[in-house]
């Protein structure tokens, strides 16, 4: 299994639109590549436990897309469902500590593990933006031995499938930008993406002044904003073949990060499977009698790793029998992976940032978006064998929740 350190640097490669669906993890270095040896990672770095000069062991990123990552004495925070809402996820990154305050866009975070959990289509406008800032995070972070990663959810996979029933009007208009954006950089996604985030707020403003009364009802600009994101994110788009470099399920040391929630009969199928398969529909090279296979177990169904809730249902409207079978469950899956516990978006929680069924699983979507609860923003950290749910409070931290899992 391949598997490569993160920490180095390489410089990026010009990548041209064509070539992208199958150089999808070329661009960048300390993605999973062909290496069948680690490499060690010779410089000294602070650790996060506070004790300067203290070398730490690379973090270690294990398959095609990353589902296994070994970040030894790491700080790890995460974050949940973030739907297009560009101001509310750089709130969350900063609270997050990984983020700059200065408005530009700085990786703050040293070797913070990074790992945010999906759904950043639909129900906002500034959805590349988001993907844009957190590939620039994920390039600086990696400069600086930490690392970001992201987790597909069910919004991404919908989107791919071309189920569009979700999509702000302003996120197809994104999608008609970007793509002209895109077209300025001469085809070369990389610079045309990871600036994006840079650019997109100029390009809305100069929409806006353009815009009349009857845009709403403009039919003509409405399909455009559908061409173009169909273009961008059927299987083997440039978008959707960004998406494939990421996992559905992720395990960072003892935890499992996944959008809905990760069953005994996911972890039987293999979540290396699952990762590879999604990631090759995504990028258009999983075809059945010339249309794209989609993953079932992955991205269709109730008990789906996108779609399952059963780890997010209240617990005061479950009887006893309920909560036990959850309960056996979940600790059947995580004794197959070896984990401590799990960490899931996809169901707005309106208590915010909770654990339930002994703290094993960790439910973190708290419907921030404006287009979802439009709630205070809140993260969920993992370090030195603590987990703590944190929310702003004016300038500060507020401990909700401190876990001790040692």
């Amino acid at each position: 299994m391949a598997s490569v350190p993160l920490g180095c640097w390489l410089p990026l490669r010009t990548l041209h639109l064509p070539s992208r669906q199958h150089k999808t993890f070329d661009a960048i270095c300390c993605c999973a590549s062909t290496a069948s040896t680690p490499h060690s990672l010779s410089k000294t770095r602070a650790t996060t436990t506070g004790i300067p000069g203290e070398s730490l062991k690379p973090i270690v990123v294990h398959g095609d897309p990353p589902t296994f990552v070994s970040a030894p004495g790491c700080r790890i925070v995460a974050i949940g469902d973030l739907h297009g809402d560009l101001d509310k996820a750089r709130c969350a990154l900063q609270m997050a500590g990984v983020l700059s305050s200065d408005g530009r866009d700085l990786w703050v975070g040293g070797q913070t593990v990074l790992v945010q959990l999906g759904d950043i289509l639909d129900r906002g406008e500034n959805e590349i933006a988001i993907l844009s800032l957190l590939k620039s995070l994920d390039i600086q972070a990696k400069a600086n031995g930490g690392a970001v990663f992201q987790v597909n959810g069910n919004h991404e996979t919908m989107n791919v499938e071309g189920d569009y029933r979700y999509v702000d009007p302003g996120a197809f208009d994104e999608c008609a930008d970007f793509l002209e954006h895109l077209e300025i950089c001469n085809h070369n996604w990389e610079e045309a993406f990871i600036g994006w985030v840079g650019v997109s707020k100029r390009w809305k403003e100069e929409r806006k002044l353009v815009q009349n009364h009857w845009d709403p009802w403009n039919v003509v600009k409405r399909q455009k904003g559908v061409i173009a994101r169909t273009i961008l994110l059927r299987p083997g788009g440039p978008l959707a073949s960004e998406l494939a470099r990421h996992a559905v399920v992720l395990k960072v040391n003892e935890w499992v990060f996944c959008h809905g929630g990760l069953l005994p009969h996911h972890v039987e199928y293999g979540i290396e499977r699952i990762n590879r398969e999604v990631s090759y529909w995504m990028k258009g090279l999983s075809m059945v009698d010339d249309y794209p296979e989609i993953p079932f177990i992955a991205t269709r169904g109730y008990d789906s790793v996108v779609w399952s809730r059963l780890y997010s249902r209240d617990t005061e409207d479950l009887q006893d029998y309920q909560i036990s079978q959850i309960q056996a469950i979940l600790q059947e899956t995580l004794q197959a992976l070896g984990a401590k516990g799990m960490v899931v978006g996809h169901t707005p929680q309106t208590t915010g940032v909770n654990c339930e069924f002994n703290c094993r699983i960790w439910r973190i979507d708290v419907g921030m978006s404006s287009g979802v609860l439009d709630s205070r923003p809140e993260v969920l950290e993992i370090r030195e064998g603590r987990a703590r749910a944190i929310r702003s409070k004016r300038d500060g931290y507020s401990e909700l929740q401190v876990v001790d899992y040692t």
